[in-house]
């Protein structure tokens, strides 16, 4: 390795070290307040249906709890909360399909612990 090209490396290792020490004095100047896959949880408690456990996955048969930052109030008028926005989209194209399942599900297992 020539002289030359270690100098080169050199530079490029050192405009890499002040790039990444400039993107981490922003970030730490500026943090985020909520994620960046999940919607900020709501200032007061949100109570959901299924005891705040993801409709979709009750319908798959698995119990996912959730923290009901992504919810939705239906037109039934009740809350349904979810653990990530593909699973309330999914929701929402079947309601009636979802429920029906998720329904059945719940009741069966509430029934089988007692």
């Amino acid at each position: 390795m020539t002289a030359k090209s270690r100098l080169r490396i050199w530079r490029e290792l050192a405009l890499c070290t002040l790039a990444d020490a400039m993107t981490l004095g922003a970030m730490a100047a500026d943090p985020p307040t909520n994620g960046v896959w999940k919607y900020q949880v709501p200032p007061t408690p949100v109570s959901g249906e299924f005891n705040n456990e993801d409709p979709v996955g009750l319908a798959a048969g698995a119990h996912l709890a959730t923290d009901c930052s992504i919810n939705l109030h239906a037109d039934d008028g009740k809350v349904y909360c979810f653990t990530i926005r593909t699973s309330m989209q999914f929701f929402e194209d079947s309601p009636q399909t979802y429920l029906g399942a998720a329904r059945k599900f719940f009741d069966r297992d509430k029934t089988s612990a007692r």
